[in-house]
């Protein structure tokens, strides 16, 4: 699969680990100090213009801004919700390529839910994201430049970026190099200094690589996309169901417990009359039975041209007390967004709807 931002001229800062940075500058012939000034500018003052760094020299702030690329995205829609939720559509290239960030507040925390592909392989049937598949995976510095991107809007309160969950465009397990780079730039003191313990990384389920993840010696936080209680229901709902089977990926949540110590996260989508049914409940019940896991249920955002409806009040409700009858440790995610394009990839879905109506509307050369 094709790398988003491989045809930029030099490397993406965001994409250089502290270390990697200090033996670039050093074969520059700065001195040892000069790569921890420009990471403070970068990640503590939010300043990405080598022309604005002050403390450095002209000679060096040229050799910096021919050297290497800060920010590389453009801005191609912000929409900000009455909850204080705000959404970004970031492009990288021309072509139209981009991706959806979006800031979620919660009391204290500011959580970025971030994207790893553009468009998205699993093809989930109630999903945006996934409509007309994926073009590539993004590179860690695009993957680190949307918090960077986050973090510029909160500026202006002095707030920061708290939490990271990677549940936005993309399956993460299937672009797994560049997001552990992003992790660990994200996660390192002398960059962001996001704890572990506060990412997030949310998968469909790719039983090889959650077991990869368990050896990563790091706590992050492993969620499961589940979304079904049984096999049949996943298979309808999920196409890559067909590869990867859930006693598999059950198997390999287990052994990320038994290797982390860290309780996995069954997220599950509320869907009308789909799975949201008392059935499904008990099902579910006994599948969190199987193992370590609390269960995080999501009324579903509706996503114009697919058939799915926002369940019933009620049915969430009956739902959640059914699971917490059998002992599971079931939470309602609070519904953020919904007067923006709330579902994951909706922004962008309609950004590609705009494109086509202006190619179709221009008239042809000729």
């Amino acid at each position: 699969m094709p790398l988003l931002g491989d045809d930029l001229k030099n490397p993406q800062f965001f994409a250089i680990a502290p270390a990697v940075f200090d033996e670039l500058t050093a074969g520059w012939g700065w001195p040892t100090y000069r790569s921890a000034q420009v990471r403070d500018w970068v990640y503590k003052k939010l300043v990405a213009d080598p022309r604005r760094m002050t403390n450095l020299g002209q000679r060096e702030r040229d050799v910096l801004e021919s050297a290497v690329t800060f920010v590389a995205s453009t801005i191609i829609t912000q929409q900000s919700s009455t909850d204080g939720t705000e959404k970004l559509l970031l492009s990288w290239q021309t072509d139209g390529a981009n991706a959806e960030t979006v800031m979620i507040p919660d009391a204290d925390r500011r959580t970025a839910c971030v994207s790893s592909q553009v468009g998205c392989p699993v093809g989930c049937k109630f999903c945006a994201s996934g409509i007309g598949g994926v073009k590539g995976n993004l590179s860690a510095g695009q993957i680190v430049e949307q918090i960077f991107r986050l973090n510029l809007i909160l500026q202006p309160k002095q707030e920061r970026i708290t939490n990271i969950v990677f549940m936005g465009m993309g399956e993460p397990l299937s672009n797994y190099a560049n997001v552990m780079t992003a992790v660990r730039i994200l996660h390192d003191p002398a960059c962001f200094n996001i704890g572990a313990r506060r990412i997030t990384i949310s998968t469909v389920g790719v039983p090889t690589k959650m077991r990869d993840l368990a050896e990563e010696q790091l706590p992050i936080n492993l969620a499961i996309s589940l979304h079904a209680p049984n096999e049949s229901l996943r298979k309808e709902l999920i196409p890559w169901a067909e590869y990867f089977a859930l006693d598999d990926i059950l198997d390999a949540a287990r052994y990320y417990f038994d290797r982390t110590g860290r309780e996995v996260t069954l997220e599950y989508i509320l869907l009308s009359g789909v799975n949201d049914r008392p059935e499904h409940a008990r099902q579910l019940a006994e599948v969190c039975q199987t193992l370590r896991a609390n269960v995080n249920l999501i009324r579903y955002n509706e996503v114009q041209s697919l058939p799915f409806k926002r369940p019933q009040s009620e049915d969430v409700v009956t739902f959640q007390n059914i699971l917490r009858h059998n002992g599971v440790n079931a939470h309602v995610r609070k519904s953020r967004g919904r007067d923006i394009d709330a579902a994951c990839g909706q922004l962008r879905r309609k950004q590609q709807e705009r494109d086509e109506l202006v190619t179709i509307a221009r008239p042809h050369s000729g």
